[in-house]
């Protein structure tokens, strides 16, 4: 490989990323010329890919576009235990049955993003269900109960008094052993992974194999800029949502966040990036554009680009012609409903503390007219809610 070739793969692999550990051992796995074995696990805990996730994914693609294999690996075993990672109690085990049904709905998603073709999909079951109990206590024999205690969370838990299962110390043996089975050269983690990324270069050495490069990505934040984007806290985007939906929660992030979000998510090249934020800072370009773009990017990513192009379209017509959506879903009640049970039952809101809530912050209205009371009573007739800035109901009241 050339010193050109090296330096197109490494500015590439960079891109966005926080840590590599380290740079100098992955450019000498890259000089061999040899296509790379490239991990990245998911725990299915929940059902549904958000972006936060696909910060991980979009950095496999990056190795997959440079010709190296990617290893999308599901944490069927893994899943079961709970990962600790930043968790200050003991997390809830999931049933097999529950992981299995979550890993499905994975596999369907993530080549959204991966070329099936060049994807491989790894179980962590496949390897752990067949380990015997001597096996696995010499897996456990690898590392030390001092060495583990020096993980942040568990120190802080210990020190605090708060319990720590011994079932969670087995996590971060089983995630390395994950890289011993797969011969894995390269594993992506987010930031909040770090221990269980370095304890699999740890293994590996253990077990007579070179240790993999560890690569950490940051947490991608949430609609509110704040928190790193989840579905607990419904700061998020479901790569599974409507195209609609996709385009207006991306043309709610701040003007700010909006970059970090086409560094981390966008195909765009990083001059590509580059020139646009150039644009908007001297005014040649609109921040609304810039970030309609970015909407129409990922959206396109995950339902096609014509159903891009008709979501923007629609935001436009609803947001800046200040329309009502032709598509409104329509509720049907009857008089003497509240706001609050209709938000609630409808699914427009997730539960009635979500109603309270945004009743406060003035961010529902009823006929155009802000609404701050969760108790308001529906009489006989029509009504056009909306929620926030993009949520609409139809309700009729009969």
């Amino acid at each position: 490989m050339t010193n050109a070739e090296l330096e197109r793969q490494l500015e590439l692999i960079r891109r966005g990323s926080v840590e590599i550990i380290n740079e100098q051992e992955l450019a000498a796995k890259l000089r061999r010329n040899i296509p790379l074995r490239v991990k990245a696990g998911f725990d299915p805990t929940a059902p549904d890919l958000h972006l936060g996730h696909t910060v991980l994914i979009q950095k496999l693609k990056h190795f997959q576009d440079l010709g190296h294999q990617v290893i999308f690996l599901i944490g069927d075993f893994t899943g079961m235990i709970g990962d600790p990672s930043g968790k200050s109690e003991t997390r809830k085990s999931l049933t097999r049955d529950e992981v299995l049904r979550n890993a499905e709905t994975y596999k369907k998603q993530i080549f959204k993003i991966l070329d099936p073709a060049k994807t491989e999909i790894a179980f962590n079951s496949t390897w752990m269900d067949s380990l015997n109990v001597t096996d696995f206590i010499g897996l456990c024999s690898r590392y030390t109960v001092a060495r583990m205690l020096e993980r942040d969370d568990f120190e802080k838990r210990f020190q605090g008094n708060l319990p720590i299962s011994i079932h969670e110390f087995l996590y971060p043996l089983v995630q390395g052993y994950d890289s011993v089975a797969l011969k894995a050269d390269v594993e992506l983690g987010g930031t909040d992974q770090k221990f269980n990324l370095l304890m699999g270069r740890h293994i590996q050495r253990e077990y007579g194999q070179e240790s993999q490069i560890v690569l950490t990505m940051p947490l991608l934040e949430g609609l509110d800029g704040v928190q790193k984007m989840s579905k607990s806290l419904g700061n998020y985007i479901g790569i599974d949502e409507e195209a609609s939906e996709i385009f207006g929660k991306t043309m709610s992030i701040s003007d700010d966040l909006m970059w970090r979000y086409y560094e981390l998510l966008s195909d765009r090249s990083l001059e590509e990036i580059t020139a646009l934020r150039t644009q908007v800072d001297t005014g040649v370009l609109h921040p609304k554009t810039a970030k309609e773009n970015l909407a129409e990017e990922l959206t396109a990513r995950y339902h096609g680009s014509e159903a891009a192009t008709t979501a923007r379209a629609g935001f436009s017509a609803v947001f800046t012609n200040q329309g009502i959506p032709e598509d409104i879903e329509c509720h049907l009640t009857v008089p003497g409903s509240s706001l609050m049970d209709v938000l609630s039952s409808s699914g427009l809101c997730a539960s009635k503390s979500e109603v309270r809530r945004l009743c406060t912050q003035n961010a529902v209205t009823i006929d155009g007219r802000k609404e701050i009371d969760p108790a308001f009573v529906f009489e006989a007739g029509e009504y056009v809610l909306k929620v926030g800035k993009k949520r609409f109901l139809k309700v009729t009241a009969k």
